[in-house]
């Protein structure tokens, strides 16, 4: 019965007890029965005392703030301590690795380019990371806990959020930014919590609405040329007879003109294309700017056929502009050609190029019908004309500004206008000093 409870204690622990019982029975073996019961009396007071002392020390640490180090015990439990702090110290391991796993979660989550929410069994926030802050104008600071509804009031979110049917995506534009338009997923988990997903496509939306936009023109663009032509043709082919000569010439060369000027739009969207997939750059050369220039003012003269005064401006000495000759060749001429179109017959027209250290510039200035300023962000969009009905008598397809646009971002330069209604325009292209060989 005395050994029944050292099972539990463990033998180590056990071992002070089964000294006083053997010294007991020595005791009584040689002094006597009272002798080895005041040893024995004495010997489980004293341990009676060590274990009082240990279990008052584990106590006290145990209300001690998680953390503390684990005391040193006295004789056999300075090995039970010893066993609790080491199991205390891997379970520490334990929660620092799941909290780093947990912090890279988090970053991973602050950086996300989507923005997500957590939300609790009630709907209220209980985190968000940085981009959805910004898709639904939140505040950390003053919004967590708070009811998402209650935050954001738009119908259709509302209506979303309340039909539980996630099967499908919500596209939603921002009421305090409509040039904003979210996409909004909401994802069940662990029981009624709900994590809402928004991704901007702001972006994707304006390119959808630009690809319309561009199918629409180039049907249209396209139309007016073809009906034109067919109607000339089918005249000709049903009375043909009826017709003389010279207006049998004048209908086909209207009809001729047409498709020259469908060809030229065929040609512009072709190049516009290639620029804007990102088709490789013919190999770089050195480019004579100076005999550009020159080739492309003695152009100018012929386009102009007299009805202008054109000067040539050349400053800097002699240059090479590092880059392709084809493509250069097809912007400059471009400025100028929009030059001759826009400017009344006696205007005037300059075309000049200057180099220095800090890099090139070329530009063609007129004394032109000139450009209301509210146009002018918009003037590199294919397709977009100040004036449509005037651009189509001048013969133009909206695309040669775009088509200027790439080509100059493809040789890292920039494209300036400066214009003022009435009174003319400015084109500038400038290019950077890396890409200039100065003699």
């Amino acid at each position: 019965m005395i050994l029944r409870p050292l099972r539990y204690i463990g033998i180590s622990a056990a071992a002070p007890f089964v000294a006083v019982i053997v010294l007991a029975a020595l005791a009584a073996a040689y002094r006597g029965a009272d002798a080895a019961l005041a040893l024995l009396l004495v010997g489980f007071i004293a341990s009676a005392i060590l274990l009082v002392r240990n279990l008052v020390a584990l106590v006290e640490w145990a209300r001690q703030p998680v953390g503390t180090p684990v005391p040193q015990g006295e004789g056999v439990w300075g090995g039970v301590f010893a066993e609790i702090g080491e199991r205390l110290q891997r379970e520490c391991e334990v929660k620092e690795k799941l909290s780093a796993q947990l912090g890279r979660f988090q970053q991973a989550a602050q950086a996300m380019p989507d923005g997500v929410l957590y939300l609790g069994e009630d709907d209220t926030i209980e985190w968000m990371n940085p981009m959805a802050e910004q898709h639904f104008d939140l505040d950390r600071r003053h919004d967590l806990r708070a009811p998402l509804q209650n935050l954001i009031r738009q119908p259709e979110f509302v209506a979303y959020l309340a039909a539980n049917d996630f099967s499908e995506p919500l596209v939603m534009h921002s009421h305090r930014r409509r040039d904003r338009a979210l996409q909004i997923l909401v994802i069940a988990f662990a029981g009624n919590r709900r994590m809402v997903l928004s991704r901007d496509i702001s972006q994707l939306e304006r390119l959808e609405n630009m690809r319309r936009d561009f199918v629409a023109n180039v049907s249209h663009e396209l139309r007016t040329p073809l009906t034109v032509v067919g109607g000339f043709l089918e005249t000709l082919i049903d009375g043909i007879d009826h017709y003389s000569r010279d207006e049998v010439i004048q209908y086909l060369s209207l009809a001729s003109e047409q498709s020259g000027r469908m060809q030229r739009l065929i040609e512009g969207l072709l190049t516009l294309s290639a620029l804007e997939t990102g088709a490789p750059a013919q190999v770089d050369e050195l480019v004579d700017a100076i005999g550009l220039v020159r080739e492309v003012a003695a152009e100018t003269e012929l386009l102009s056929a007299g009805r202008h005064e054109i000067s040539l401006v050349l400053e800097g000495g002699e240059a090479a502009v590092l880059g392709s000759r084809k493509e250069l060749h097809s912007a400059f001429a471009n400025l100028a050609s929009n030059a001759v179109r826009y400017t009344p017959a006696g205007g005037h027209i300059e075309i000049g190029w200057r180099s220095s250290a800090e890099g090139g510039e070329y530009w063609v200035s007129d004394d032109g019908i000139g450009i209301d300023p509210t146009h002018i962000p918009r003037l590199t969009e294919r397709f977009y004309r100040v004036d449509r009905g005037r651009s189509r008598e001048t013969g133009g397809t909206g695309l040669g500004l775009a088509i200027v646009k790439h080509i100059v971002t493809r040789h890292q330069g920039e494209l300036a206008v400066d214009s003022e209604l009435g009174k003319g325009s400015r084109f500038t292209m400038r290019f950077p000093a890396a890409r200039l060989r100065r003699d």
